[in-house]
């Protein structure tokens, strides 16, 4: 085509287009703004952080005053008062956390011992049960110079794999926790340690605070963990705070530490879970510390 030709008709082309009607060209695509995710999480609190004066009904009122909807209980309490006071207040308990896991270890050397820590374990079973909770914390195991890695792993394995007929009867499963015992100390080992019991009823109790504590990230254990996590620990940490003369881990006020919580967030909206967010966080001495724990942990879930 000649170049004057050619000229002419992209002039006319042009002409036309700045005259016809602007329905005939389709309107420009635009990206979509980010989904909001609706995350159903229940805000609930540890009772071993609970530290207002009173009676068991009066620190759960105080609990449900600050915003709470539920509280896991400590095991070997009186059942009746307990649910004397979650009936008065409307509080659900989510979950029951044994007390004896520390002095009597499913790892321990002695038979005996482990005895009473297995007991303890069907206790603690069975109190969750009566508050009609679905599941329990534990501890499964403490390694020490004297209780090797190896010997942790098959005695744990062993007491535990006795107890799961009784948590199969009463329809609550055993939830292990990553915390400062030197063991499981990683995302993977913890899966394979859950998956050899074969069993619907062994599964983990997820403490974000405690893998911040231990070198870890949060969010990478989530996504591995996955379905096997029962419930939620939240709480705070630095890695690094200026104690004395030398700088160490240790704790913080919520949203105060260093746990990115969007992405941590981010990780319990991939793999599902919309069970219970409990804090296990120093502040609720005080009516005044258990409002702001709840509001704090408010802000959390919504990261």
């Amino acid at each position: 085509m000649p170049r004057r030709e050619f000229l002419h008709r992209s002039s006319a082309a042009l002409a036309l287009a700045t005259l016809t009607p602007s329905w005939l060209f389709p309107a420009p695509v635009r990206a979509a703004a980010p989904a909001v995710v609706a995350r159903s999480l229940k805000k609930g609190i540890m009772w071993g952080t609970v530290g207002v004066p009173g009676s068991v009904l009066e620190k759960m009122k105080a609990v449900k005053e600050a915003g709470f909807e539920g509280v896991e209980m400590n095991s070997h309490m009186d059942q009746e008062e307990v649910l004397r006071a979650r009936d008065q207040t409307g509080l659900v308990i989510p979950s029951v956390c044994g007390v004896r896991h520390w002095d009597k270890p499913l790892s321990d050397s002695n038979p005996n011992v482990r005895a009473e820590g297995l007991a303890a374990l069907q206790q603690t079973l069975r109190d969750a049960k009566r508050y009609e909770a679905s599941s329990v914390l534990l501890v499964p195991a403490v390694v020490t110079q004297q209780v090797s890695y190896n010997e942790a792993w098959d005695r744990s394995r062993a007491e535990i794999g006795k107890v799961i007929p009784l948590a199969s009867e009463l329809g609550v499963k055993i939830a292990i926790e990553n915390v400062g015992n030197q063991f499981l100390l990683s995302p993977l080992e913890a899966a394979r340690y859950v998956d050899e019991f074969q069993s619907p009823f062994v599964g983990w109790h997820f403490d974000v605070g405690n893998n911040f504590s231990n070198g870890g990230w949060p969010e990478q254990w989530i996504r591995i963990l996955g379905k096997r996590i029962q419930k939620l620990h939240i709480k705070e940490f630095v890695r690094r705070q200026r104690t004395g003369s030398a700088p160490r881990p240790g704790p913080a006020r919520l949203l105060e530490g260093d746990n990115d919580w969007p992405a941590v967030m981010k990780a319990v909206d991939d793999i599902g879970y919309t069970g219970w967010a409990i804090t296990e966080q120093p502040g609720g001495d005080t009516r005044e510390g258990l409002t702001d724990l709840a509001q704090r942990l408010g802000r959390i879930l919504a990261a």
